[in-house]
């Protein structure tokens, strides 16, 4: 996603490697949604996700993560000027993300929820 938000491509054939569903979905739209209002990602975010739960325990096939994601370096900046348009600086953010094996083999996010900005302290 960061990736891809570099440029606001939100039909980067990337984010079917790691995306299926509701997170798909969410995840496309508010790229085309930055692509349409001129808005381009630089940075990277932090992330260091844990499994919180596995289901079944033996042999799972859905994994929930949560992670305390830092966003003060992914920012958005005006794709015309390169200036800033966040009006906040980023910072931590609480994530929960529901990742499933699919038939092929693969996991991938299905869903996913990222909460506002001082939802969770950095470790």
């Amino acid at each position: 996603m960061a990736e891809a938000g570099e440029t606001s491509n939100w039909r980067s054939p990337r984010l079917t490697q790691y995306a299926t569903g509701d997170a798909l979905s969410a995840i496309t739209r508010g790229l085309y949604a930055d692509h349409k209002n001129g808005l381009v990602s630089k940075g990277r975010p932090k992330n260091s996700p844990k499994v919180t739960e596995v289901d079944p325990a033996k042999n799972p096939t859905t994994v929930m993560i949560s992670d305390c994601g830092d966003s003060t370096h992914w920012l958005h900046y005006r794709a015309a000027t390169g200036k800033l348009a966040d009006d906040e600086p980023g910072g931590y953010r609480a994530i929960t993300a529901e990742v499933k094996a699919q038939a092929d083999g693969q996991w991938k996010v299905t869903r996913f929820a990222v909460e506002g900005i001082g939802s969770c302290s950095g470790e």
